[in-house]
């Protein structure tokens, strides 16, 4: 009862993104259940480092220093600047701005894509005179929605890729075609949504701070483009993901130009303590029958997980009540390793699931506290008003994809 009783209080914590009366984030929520874990005896301390699945670690490490040197060199900032040249042609800017967003995407970070793209955006937008809720919350709509294409295109996906040792092709032309869709639909529903809106500006852009932009390297900008190019051709190789990338990083690592510090200090290390420490969690509770007794009394209530509509349905809701990582550990180990299907329509919904809410997504949070530094503000009514539509015509894409295959 004490490996429940800490689990408990943890996904409560991280659902309310801290413990009252102390400051303190979900990273800081996981450790402490982690912790907890161990100082209780529910799991010892080797067995918390053997919980800890290091390929993910390795791939999702692997790919933040491969983000990192695109953002040094210049290569997102870059991109922004070339898509914010349609402006003069506002619904073909939104166009291309979530078509851009969402390709690189499923290639790359989608946090790092908001973060580096926002600020070249908002401040083009403002000397535009162009209303910048459609095209910042297009923005953060098409990043959520790329990503859910490939293993690589956010966190969940990497952890179910490589939990489920999924074939990065197959899980590419499946997850392709929902996503491609959802992505459509999403422009329709935030065109139709700002339609009379495109050029009335209702932002205060008093406070407006600068913002500094990072030059454009093309020889560093080239590198990490060609480390992308080599990685992908890796991944469709039988080399383990993790080993093919981790062996790219280390060769960017190895610069005359780029310090190591520099490169290392915009890896996400809040990001893998939580992964470390999710893991430890759900391995101490899963050495009982617990989540096989939740399985069994959801089934019972009609529930059933193997059902794939029900499973996305399960999956929007906890990654609304968690957040998409916490979400998806939690939901693994139900899964059948026998049937990729589940395991795509967990990282799909999961995914999708993030535009539902303002705090669904990390991405959705870079897009609003940028865009701030800009004097524009994005209210939660504001994202949910798109947010909602978007993400149930995604689900009915994804649930009218599952029926068709």
């Amino acid at each position: 009862m004490t490996a429940i009783a800490i689990f408990c209080l943890s996904y409560l914590g991280i659902a309310l993104g801290k413990i009252p009366g102390l400051v303190i984030d979900r990273v800081g929520v996981a450790m402490l259940g982690a912790i907890g874990m161990v100082v209780f005896g529910v799991v010892t301390p080797e067995g918390a480092v053997r919980a800890i699945d290091l390929p993910t670690i390795l791939l999702l490490y692997s790919l933040m220093i491969i983000s990192a040197q695109l953002r040094l060199g210049g290569f997102y900032t870059w991109v922004a600047l070339k898509t914010v040249s349609f402006y003069t042609h506002p619904r073909l800017f939104l166009l291309v701005t979530m078509g851009v967003s969402a390709l690189l995407s499923a290639i790359l970070a989608n946090d790092i894509v908001c973060f580096a793209f926002t600020p070249v955006l908002a401040l083009s937008l403002v000397e535009a005179k162009l209303n910048p809720l459609p095209f910042l919350i297009g923005l953060a709509v098409s990043s959520n929605i790329g990503s859910a294409a490939t293993i690589i295109g956010n966190p969940q996906n990497m952890l179910i890729g490589q939990s489920g040792q999924l074939d990065f092709a197959r899980f590419f032309f499946w997850c392709t075609p929902p996503s491609l869709l959802a992505l459509l639909a999403s422009y329709l529903i935030i065109l139709w949504r700002y339609r009379h809106k495109i050029y009335d500006s209702e932002k205060q852009t008093d406070g407006m701070r600068q913002h500094p932009i990072q030059p454009f390297n093309k020889w560093q900008t080239s590198k990490g483009i060609l480390a992308i190019l080599i990685l992908i051709v890796l991944f469709f190789s039988s080399i383990p993901r993790e080993i093919s990338a981790i062996g790219i990083a280390g060769v960017l690592l190895c610069s005359r130009r780029l310090k190591t510090r520099d490169i290392m200090g915009l890896v996400d290390w809040h990001l893998i303590l939580l992964f470390c420490a999710l893991f430890v969690i759900v391995h101490s509770v899963s050495q009982g029958n617990y989540l096989d007794m939740v399985v069994n009394r959801l089934a019972g209530a009609g529930l059933n997980l193997q059902n794939l509509p029900v499973l996305a349905g399960v999956s929007v809701m906890l990654s609304n009540l968690f957040s998409n990582v916490p979400a998806v550990m939690l939901l693994l180990p139900v899964l059948d390793p026998s049937d990729p299907i589940q395991w795509y329509t967990l990282a799909a919904s999961s995914t999708f699931a993030g535009n539902l809410f303002l705090l669904g997504s990390i991405a959705n949070l870079i897009v609003v506290e940028q865009a701030a530094n800009f004097g524009i503000k994005i209210t939660f009514w504001q994202h949910a008003a798109a947010g909602i539509p978007v993400t149930l015509v995604s689900l009915l894409v994804l649930v009218g994809w599952i029926l068709m295959v």
